[in-house]
């Protein structure tokens, strides 16, 4: 394993410094007193409420996994689960949000056996839809974020580039997935680079030439999940009940249960939808802290006292994100290492 610059080390520690000093900031907005009286208040039907509607949520997040892999070969709801689990996990535990979505083909191919080339093609799709539909809910969120006087250009600003970020990310992947061939030259230039060096450079030539046939394999794995209405249907679908309707009940429930009023109601899972797309920009380790001080500051702005949506926010994120991330690490710890290659 390669040491890691001292640069890397230094973004890596920047990373983890501000989450803490967003986690900071936020303890300061309450009192901590108050809050835990109040979640010592919530009464059983608010706390089943809550628990069903992550476990719905969570069923919704494996089944995303399922509309990709069942297209390619037949998967079961363990393995589709247990691949949105490990992925998860690996998201939230590292400081670049891509982490997970890199070792998701090889996790893929670990618990479906399918081709490194297919498995490629699996995890594409998924990123780019999921990339797609949340920065177009995302849109229609800060449009309604746009229109309250009382939010400030700096907030706005974050709001419009981490939604503007999803929409590019989700394009690109997508368009990119399905025009891997533009990338055989390249891969051919290598190759002949490669042949020069001495004693290595003939198998390693071959081994990087090679790498034109997972292209075309995958470009064509990739171009019919992408183009497949119903891939799309299921998807969106389950990507709805887990990123739109699971969080807005439950933020929803709990203002209810800490006597916040909130007008109207409908436009709360986009609002939530926005306040959390800064999770894509590589500020922390899945964007712990700054994702809670940006939703903080958003229902700030629309009147929400920040002693109550600060617990609020964190006991959604709670169900809906970190939870099912340390859950993860139980099918992780149990990963075949074997078969974490690109050989076939």
């Amino acid at each position: 394993m390669s040491r890691r610059s001292p640069r890397e080390l230094a973004v890596t520690v920047l990373q983890y410094g501000i989450a803490l000093l967003a986690v900071g900031w936020l303890l300061t907005q309450i009192e901590v007193g108050t809050v835990i009286d109040r979640l010592a208040s919530l009464d059983k039907r608010t706390i089943a409420i809550l628990l069903l509607v992550s476990l719905v949520g969570a069923l919704a997040q494996f089944e995303t996994w399922r509309a990709v892999l069942g297209a390619v070969t037949p998967t079961t709801r363990r393995a589709a689960a247990s691949t949105s689990l490990v992925v998860n996990f690996v998201n939230q535990l590292l400081p670049s949000r891509l982490s997970g979505r890199l070792a998701a083909p090889f996790v893929v191919r670990s618990y479906t056996g399918l081709s490194y080339a297919d498995a490629a093609a699996v995890t594409g799709v998924h990123t780019g839809i999921y990339a797609v539909l949340y920065g177009t809910i995302s849109v229609l969120g800060l449009v309604a974020i746009a229109t309250l006087e009382s939010v400030s250009i700096g907030l706005l600003g974050l709001l419009a580039a981490s939604t503007g970020l999803y929409l590019f990310a989700g394009t690109t992947v997508l368009l990119a997935g399905t025009n891997l061939r533009y990338l055989d030259p390249i891969v051919r230039g290598l190759a002949s680079v490669a042949s020069l060096l001495p004693a290595i450079g003939d198998r390693l030539a071959a081994r990087i030439d090679g790498l034109t046939d997972m292209t075309e394999a995958s470009t064509a794995a990739f171009r019919t999940l992408a183009t497949d209405r119903g891939v799309w249907l299921q998807y969106g679908l389950s990507w709805a009940i887990v990123l739109v309707v699971a969080p807005a009940i439950r933020v929803g429930v709990l203002l209810a249960a800490f006597g916040v009023p909130f007008e109207p109601l409908i436009l709360l899972p986009f609002y939530l939808v926005t306040a959390y797309s800064v999770t894509l920009l590589p500020l922390t380790p899945g964007g712990v802290g700054v994702t809670e001080a940006t939703a903080t500051a958003v229902f700030v702005s629309l009147g929400v006292p920040g002693s109550a949506i600060v617990p609020i926010v964190f006991i959604d994120r709670v169900f809906g994100i970190y939870l099912p991330a340390v859950l993860g690490w139980i099918p992780a710890a149990r990963l075949d290492l074997a078969t974490l290659s690109v050989e076939d």
